[in-house]
Order: structure tokens, then C-alpha cells, then sequence
């Protein structure tokens, strides 16, 4: 999606899907058996340390195996540019600009409609607890 990033749906006065024109249909297929390939250990460490990041993230739960192999093509460029001593600013900008297809950080997640929330707590308040232990010091918990 062009343009500046969204704004997380959270942040918005009003639903996306009221906006009107703007609402385009989401086209739906089935997600396959997924493999992840180990870091090639010859990769300079700090593509290392991506790939080994992007294994752990978020947005790592929508990739399939094509992602991952680009993934680990894009890793593979980063590592020989680190490795190069003479580095190209056009080079970096294509690495940069193929980051931006895997969803690395939040503004390119937001732009495709993706967002990534904390784990919701399933543990009960301790206001919650606490009446309840009242109602059984009562007799109460009937």
C-alpha cells in the first residue's frame, strides 16, 4: 500500500471497513506445512542475527516456505554486502527495499493491514480472586 503508514486500527476514531472506497475485498487461500531452514553459518553476523530474528517474530507466523527462501536469498545479499569492502549506497537500498517485502519492521506490517498485539492474559483479575475467596470464607460458592 503507497503512502505514509497507517495508523494502528486501535488509534482510529472510527473501523476501517466503514471507510468506504477505501475497503478492498481480502482474497483468501489455505497456509501449507511450513520448514524453516537454518542460517547459513558463513553469513556475516548481523544477517545472521536477522534471519535468526525473523524466526522469532510476529509477522513470522503468515510465512510460508517462499518467504523463508527469500528470506535466506535477502540474508545472503545483506551478508555479502557487510562482507564487501567496497559497498554500493544502490545495493543497500534494494536490501533495504526487499526487508520491506518481508514485513521486518512495524510501519511495513501496518501498511499491509498487519498488526502484531501482546498475548492476551488469561489469568483472572486478583479483584476477581479475591471476591471469590470472600465468598468462600462466607460459605457463599454455592
Amino acid at each position: 500500500m503507497p503512502g505514509p503508514v497507517p495508523h494502528r486500527e486501535a488509534d482510529l476514531a472510527r473501523p476501517r471497513e466503514r471507510g468506504g472506497s477505501q475497503a478492498q475485498p481480502i482474497v483468501k487461500g489455505e497456509l501449507k506445512p511450513v520448514t524453516v531452514p537454518a542460517a547459513d553459518p558463513a553469513w556475516h553476523p548481523l544477517a545472521t542475527r536477522l534471519y535468526e530474528s525473523l524466526r522469532s517474530s510476529g509477522q513470522a507466523d503468515f510465512y510460508q516456505n517462499s518467504d523463508w527462501a527469500f528470506a535466506m536469498s535477502v540474508c545472503d545479499d545483506l551478508s555479502h554486502y557487510k562482507k564487501s569492502m567496497k559497498r554500493s549506497g544502490q545495493m543497500l537500498q534494494t536490501i533495504y527495499s526487499a526487508l520491506e517485502r518481508l514485513l521486518v519492521t512495524e510501519g511495513d506490517r501496518r501498511r499491509v493491514r498487519i498488526e502484531l498485539h501482546e498475548p492476551e492474559d488469561d489469568s483472572e483479575p486478583a479483584s476477581v480472586l479475591a471476591i471469590a475467596d470472600y465468598k468462600r470464607d462466607l460459605g457463599l460458592d454455592a
